[in-house]
């Protein structure tokens, strides 16, 4: 051993160390130890900052930012709203919520899915009174197995369509990884809905879901446009639906005046408005789903390039410029573009129109506007918006037009046409164009530390690579297999790899092992990509603990999950993937 291997070997085992204590944060640690290797000189200071560059960084923010500019159009609601039905039994409710989830996932980042599929989750066990515990993980695991179907469903697919340009001249395709992606998800899916999610503690079964009744309900007003689904239909025929959303009906403005009662056998019509009681999310759901608009939303229209609006929830304090006054008074609307959507009073319901509510100290108010102006609003009238108190107005006239960029960019690039980077790159531009994405969301969409440990580990790979260490590894694989089949050998990667991801990051994890499964191949005198699909996909089965994937992560605070709660399902659904997803790869890539 040389002693360019011995040091990197010794500063990846440091950094890997601190990347399982989790004290310090991982790209923090991943930056420092590329630093330490310049000064060292085992990475040329003119290469230190070239991982930053790489294509796989490069896709992987951008999947990201495309996944941020698909759920602002509301396209990916579309599909979700179908998945919620708290009458399903529970292995079929775990069934559809897992095969919608891995379809996101192939399709949007697997992160960006779960984050749009878990409220909807939880929505579902309470009104179900039953426990989230035992449908999170399900849809967790699924969104995980879903992101191998395809190119930019996970970072590893990414960063090992990648490697195999730099090793072998030419990149996977977007659909190379769904044979195997597909087989694993599939059997995956069945596992979790039929006997994965009866392995979860029996005591965390106990803990029933509860709606936060302390949260605060505003009274708002959502206007019939022209055109709308809810038009000619009678206010009642809408309570399933302000049901689901938790929303409560409470009133009919027509003409200007409020309508005696709650108006529930008025036909609807255009110009109309419905008094609403409920959440901001409720309330923006509502409107989606009834094909409502809201008050003034002619003077935010922009066409295609209209802007990207929010919610904003403020407190007024007492010596705010609105306290005394109404929002018709300070012509909000007309001077500043700023809509008061709501009125949240300690719960009280009013009779008067919500513009022309005279406004109290301790009111919090619900407006709405641009993200780049409604901020400084809110600075001039002197509120205080809540830190959590934000809510995305989706721009759901959007969602046609945001698919159809999206997949004529996906075909460009599987047909050759242009590479996948620059393919998203043009979707991003095209998004921010419609207005589906300001500036800010453009970056805030982006997981940086993601970025930087990725950029930081890939130059230390290449030293790795470069000095021989990953060749080492790989012979010494070789040798304590010897006389083994190669699918053994295959397997024993997967199991190595795998057992790296539960506890290091998938992409670290990726990097580490890609040229080693080239390096084995090599010395097996075999075809690589069998084992470069096999890390794809052993990279990504991260279910044995909370920290090997961030979906493990997001859930368990929601599904009230222990540390050693995840291996109870996780080791049988890793054992399913190797038994499927060997058998596939050798017949879908042969040796």
């Amino acid at each position: 051993m040389t002693g360019d291997q011995i040091f990197l070997f010794a500063l990846f085992g440091i950094a890997f160390v601190f990347f399982v204590w989790g004290r310090i944060r991982y790209d923090l640690v991943a930056f420092t130890a590329l630093l330490v290797a310049v000064v060292a000189g085992h990475v040329a200071p003119e290469a230190a900052f070239a991982g930053f560059g790489h294509p796989a960084v490069v896709i992987i923010a951008l999947v990201l930012i495309v996944s941020r500019g698909l759920v602002n159009s509301g396209a990916v609601e579309r599909i979700a709203r179908i998945v919620v039905d708290a009458e399903r039994p529970m292995p079929v409710h775990i069934a559809v919520m897992a095969f919608v989830g891995a379809a996101l996932s192939a399709v949007i980042n697997n992160v960006a899915a779960l984050a749009l599929l878990m409220p909807l989750d939880l929505e579902a066990a309470a009104k179900a009174k039953r426990s989230a515990s035992l449908t999170l993980m399900p849809l967790s695991f699924a969104t995980i197995l879903g992101g191998m179907i395809t190119l930019i469903g996970t970072p590893p697919n990414i960063v090992i369509a990648q490697y195999r340009e730099r090793a072998l001249g030419e990149p996977f395709s977007m659909f190379d990884f769904a044979p195997v992606g597909l087989a694993v998800s599939v059997v995956g899916i069945a596992f979790v809905a039929l006997a994965g999610w009866r392995l979860i503690p029996a005591h965390e079964r106990a803990v029933p879901v509860k709606a936060d009744e302390d949260a605060g309900l505003y009274v708002a007003e959502a206007r019939v446009k022209d055109g709308s689904k809810s038009s000619g239909k009678k206010v009642h025929e809408l309570y399933p639906l302000a049901n689901d959303n938790d929303i409560a009906i409470i009133g009919l403005i027509r003409r200007g005046k409020r309508r005696p009662g709650f108006s529930r056998n008025e036909t609807l019509a255009k110009g109309d408005f419905l008094v609403l009681e409920g959440d901001p999310k409720s309330i923006e759901a509502f409107m989606g789903a009834a094909d409502l608009d809201f008050s003034g939303s002619e003077k935010h229209a922009g066409g295609v390039a209209g802007p990207s609006l929010i919610l904003v929830e403020a407190i007024v304090p007492d010596n705010s410029r609105i306290v005394g006054r109404s929002a018709m008074d300070m012509r909000l609307q007309y001077r500043h573009g700023i809509t008061l959507l709501g009125v949240s009073r300690s719960g009280r319901r009013f009779r008067d129109r919500v513009r022309n509510l005279t406004i109290q100290p301790g009111d919090v108010l619900l407006l709405l506007g641009p993200e780049e102006r409604i901020g400084d609003i809110a600075q001039w009238l002197n509120v205080l918006p809540l830190a959590e108190g934000r809510t995305q107005l989706l721009q759901r006239g959007k969602a046609t037009m945001a698919i159809a960029a999206f997949a004529a960019a996906i075909a460009a690039a599987v047909l050759g046409f242009v590479s996948l980077d620059i393919a998203l790159g043009l979707v991003v531009v095209s998004y921010v164009l419609m207005g589906l994405l300001n500036g800010t969301e453009v970056y805030e969409a982006v997981d940086w530390r993601v970025i930087v440990l990725l950029g930081s580990l890939i130059p230390l790979g290449f030293a790795l690579e470069d000095s021989g260490g990953t060749k080492l590894i790989a012979e010494t694989i070789v040798a304590n297999t010897y006389g083994a089949p190669a699918w053994v050998v295959l397997a024993v990667l997967m199991v190595i790899t795998m057992t790296l991801s539960d506890f290091l990051n998938n992409v670290a994890t990726t990097l580490i092992a890609a040229p080693i499964g080239v390096g084995v191949a090599n010395a097996f005198g075999v075809n690589p990509d069998p084992f470069l699909i096999g890390v794809a996909v052993a990279a990504s089965c991260a279910f044995l603990t909370p920290i090997g994937h961030k979906n493990n992560t997001i859930i368990m605070g929601p599904g009230g999950y222990r540390f050693g709660d995840y291996w109870r399902m996780g080791i049988f659904l890793e054992l399913i993937v190797l038994v499927i997803a060997i058998p596939v790869i050798l017949l879908v890539w042969p040796l």
